[in-house]
């Protein structure tokens, strides 16, 4: 899913989470439906369906749950009488309401369960055509971390320059063919204070 707990920009399409569309999405499936609209465009609960390995019934109940709390809408232009074709509403997700997490914990968590899900499940794709890619790809593709000793203040700094930083390259454009020499890149970035350590910096 396109930059969960993002930084909103001014000229990005973006649904704000709020309690009620947190609930909403925080299902695996339902994640990984937002998720794959976003990067290859519009789609039935048929061919959404196949590609997650689950049942067309099951697929349309998320989709039109998901609807509802304003992730997906329905793509009239491309939809007929035999099947109805589904885009996403938005093209990424913002978290700006932090008191949420103090206020259902148990939902954020579970909602941030589900974008962690949603990202392993993208490098396990990747990671299983690994042997076979292009050596350029093979290349370039990282999975690196680093540990640094930061301030609550300078972890928020941090994360937002780096998605200034995401927001010069190109972004995924469903309008037109690609770019010639490009292929659909996933960035994922999380910033993880350490659960070994408590808040007055003391090894729990």
């Amino acid at each position: 899913m396109t930059e969960e707990r993002g930084w909103k920009h001014s000229d990005d399409p973006h649904i704000a989470i709020t309690a009620k569309n947190m609930r909403a999405m925080a299902h695996p499936v339902r994640m990984q439906l937002v998720g794959l609209l976003r990067k290859h465009g519009p789609s039935t609960a048929t061919r959404l369906a196949a590609q997650l390995g689950l049942n067309s019934g099951a697929t349309s109940y998320h989709l039109r749950q998901l609807a509802a709390a304003g992730f997906v809408e329905e793509d009239e232009e491309r939809g007929n009488a035999r099947e109805r074709w589904w885009r996403s509403a938005h093209r990424m997700t913002v978290w700006t309401g932090d008191d949420m997490a103090d206020e259902e914990p148990e939902t954020a968590a579970g909602f941030l369960r589900s974008v962690l899900a949603a990202h392993t499940l993208v490098a396990q794709r990747t990671l299983d055509a690994f042997e076979t890619m292009p050596r350029d790809w093979r290349r370039v593709t990282d999975l690196s971390d680093q540990g640094l000793q930061l301030t609550p203040a300078e972890a928020e700094q941090l994360t937002g320059e780096l998605f200034e930083v995401i927001r010069r390259y190109r972004r995924i454009d469903h309008g037109g063919p690609a770019p010639e020499g490009t292929e659909q890149v996933s960035v994922v970035v999380h910033v993880l204070p350490d659960a070994t350590t408590t808040s007055e910096g003391e090894t729990a």
